[in-house]
């Protein structure tokens, strides 16, 4: 198993970091977005045009959230395993994951090789 250099964990860090951060930002974003969300939705009897294009922009909205959730609980989990010290081993071979991918996907949790073999 590879010891990643204490200044590259660091850098990492930083970025799964601001990641994490600018995710939940954008998260929060796009529940102000969602026409679901508009109290005044609740009493409007909006014809079926606008209700179509409200239904329209929540899918859109939760399916952004969906894949931004997703995105937010990688980057935790990328932390928790650099807290653990498990950080940059392949999941499924258990080889180490060279660090010019880490520093590309800093949250991935397969080396290419693994990854090229998934469906």
């Amino acid at each position: 198993m590879q010891k990643l250099k204490e200044h590259i964990i660091r850098e990492l860090r930083t970025r799964l970091e601001r990641d994490r951060i600018r995710v939940s930002k954008r998260i929060k974003e796009l529940g102000t977005q969602d026409p679901f969300n508009d109290p005044d939705r609740v009493n409007d009897n909006a014809a079926s045009d606008t209700e179509a294009n409200e239904e329209a922009g929540h899918d859109r909205v939760s399916a952004l959230v969906d894949a931004l959730q997703k995105e937010q609980a990688d980057t935790i989990a990328a932390l928790t395993r650099m807290d653990e010290g498990t950080y940059g081993v392949c999941r499924n071979c258990e080889r180490d994951i060279p660090v010019e991918r880490l520093r590309i996907l800093p949250a991935t949790t397969l080396c290419l090789d693994c990854e090229q073999k998934q469906p």
